[in-house]
């Protein structure tokens, strides 16, 4: 019967922990160009980012006054997505519109 147990030991057990990295935060840029329409900038804020009219609006006013304005901040990888949509669509509907991440 003492055959199927082990013998415990009497030592002090340690929990290592380990520190998990919170993911470093890039921003997507939009920058300003000479023709790409307000109006699809607004609805493409609003269908990549989804965003409701009025933030969209803001961001494209932003874009518009300053050079350029950040539409969200986000990891790396989903980042990177949203400029390759954004440029995508921008392409498909043939707009120069370009947009950029940055790191936080």
């Amino acid at each position: 019967m003492s055959d199927n147990f082990k013998q415990i030991s009497s030592e002090t057990l340690t929990k290592t922990r380990n520190k998990v990295k919170k993911p470093k935060l890039y921003k997507v840029i939009l920058l300003n160009d000479d023709y790409t329409p307000m109006e699809y900038v607004v609805k493409l804020i609003k269908t990549v980012f989804s965003r409701n009219e009025e933030d969209a609006v803001n961001i494209m006013l932003m874009v518009h006054k300053k050079g350029s304005g950040v539409c969200g901040v986000y990891t790396k990888e989903i980042a990177e997505t949203k400029v390759f949509t954004v440029e995508k669509m921008a392409k498909n509907d043939q707009h120069p519109l370009k947009c950029v991440m940055e790191q936080e």
